[in-house]
């Protein structure tokens, strides 16, 4: 009968719907810094920022072997967490990136000013998610004024900070809000994806953390000076 109903034994998989009442106009708003920085590649660029956390521990996945079952060997040390950030380039698939122990508002304040230094004389607009500290008082006083017209949420808390003065020379970093609890809408989610499965699944550095990191860079690191590889893979390049 529940063959005959077309109902099967399935695994679930995990769902989110973005509650933002603002998501359409939001992903309007990218495509629209998009076309820009295609129109005036001289002027404007725009990049796609996240941050990932891996950990000592090798994750579980899928490898290749014959009769003996891959394994995931484990360390008896601390799964110490590690922090990355990057910047994804839509045009030409280069990425920026930075990791360490945390990121934190002095991480992305040298980040940022990595990253003007390298679109020097160029208008930058970063899409990134809402994590607050994306967002900080202490890192806006650093960037030039911001014009995003949805403003994020912020920590209650931080009302209390007293406000920081502008910076006399500010960045020129354009914020750019992504919907909430949508990360299918930042392209450089895939990144992390190949990451994983490429160097994160089944690693046999737990023990070896140092050269888990120099594995990390060098993954990234074949990205600097552009991919199309990369930006077929994220969804960014499509075959004529």
């Amino acid at each position: 009968m529940l063959r005959r109903l077309g109902i099967h034994w399935r695994r679930g998989r995990e769902h989110i719907h973005s509650p933002d009442p603002h998501y359409r106009a939001k992903m309007e708003w990218v495509q629209l810094l998009r076309e820009l920085a295609q129109r005036q590649p001289g002027q404007h660029v725009l990049l796609w920022l996240d941050e990932m956390t891996y950990y000592r521990q090798p994750t579980l996945g899928y490898a290749w072997a014959g009769a003996e079952q891959p394994r995931a060997e484990r360390s008896y040390r601390s799964n110490t967490a590690w922090r990355i950030v990057a910047a994804l380039n839509p045009e030409n698939g280069v990425v920026h990136y930075h990791q360490g122990s945390h990121i934190t508002v002095p991480t992305l304040m040298e980040f940022y000013t990595g990253l003007c230094h390298y679109y020097a004389g160029k208008q930058l607009w970063v899409a990134q998610d809402n994590w607050p500290v994306h967002f900080h008082p202490g890192l806006l006083a650093y960037l030039q004024p911001q014009e995003a017209p949805f403003p994020p949420h912020l920590s209650r808390t931080w009302a209390q900070i007293p406000k920081p003065k502008p910076h006399p020379d500010p960045l020129p970093v354009q914020l750019v809000p992504l919907p909430t609890y949508a990360p299918w809408c930042n392209p450089i989610e895939k990144l992390w994806r190949w990451l994983r499965q490429d160097v994160l699944h089944l690693h046999p550095w737990a023990d070896d953390q140092e050269e888990l990191h120099r594995q990390i860079d060098l993954f990234l690191a074949q990205f600097a000076h552009g991919s199309s590889e990369l930006l077929r893979y994220v969804g960014l390049l499509v075959p004529n």
